[in-house]
């Protein structure tokens, strides 16, 4: 499940930069920007035969600052027809320490993630509701990682707008 997850968030990063997303192009349909509510954009297209949609954010603050990285991206997937739903998943824009962990944290909740490459998801899959349950109540997330290179970095994502996002996310893939 994990490669999926990582294609995901590769797609979603292609398709913020404006580049061609090969995952969604072999099926035939490029993702479209659906709705944007607050800080959240929510976009929808097919992957194959299957139907993919998800609300997606960047950081509104990295530090340290001046580290050179690629941007980051915060996703939360919907994939009916393998009956995936509210499915967390980040690329944090450079390559992470192997075997390393990331944190995330909202208000006085935190939350395992593992890493590989340059994403990040939540290790215990059964916590990814009481997460998304979270960030609709909280104000802002932090995802603090470790670079390959030893730096411990941390994003900052606001929360302004993820209730409706999500909502029109599971509108749009019923």
């Amino acid at each position: 499940m994990a490669p999926f997850r990582a294609s995901i968030a590769v797609l979603g990063a292609a398709l913020v930069v404006g580049l061609a997303a090969p995952a969604f192009a072999q099926g035939g349909a490029q993702p479209k920007p659906v709705a944007q509510f607050g800080d959240w954009g929510v976009y929808s297209g097919q992957s194959g035969s299957s139907k993919v949609c998800y609300a997606l954010a960047q950081p509104k603050e990295r530090k340290p600052e001046g580290l050179k990285r690629d941007p980051a991206y915060f996703f939360v997937s919907t994939r009916p027809g393998e009956k995936v739903k509210d499915e967390v998943s980040i690329t944090v824009g450079f390559a992470l320490k192997q075997g390393s962990e990331a944190k995330l944290t909202i208000g006085s909740q935190s939350f395992q993630l593992y890493t590989k490459d340059e994403g990040a998801w939540v290790r215990n899959v059964a916590e990814e509701g009481k997460l998304v349950d979270a960030m609709r109540k909280g104000k802002d997330l932090t995802i603090a990682t470790t670079s390959l290179r030893g730096n411990v970095t941390t994003d900052r994502y606001s929360l302004s707008g993820i209730g409706q996002a999500l909502d029109r996310v599971a509108q749009e893939c019923k």
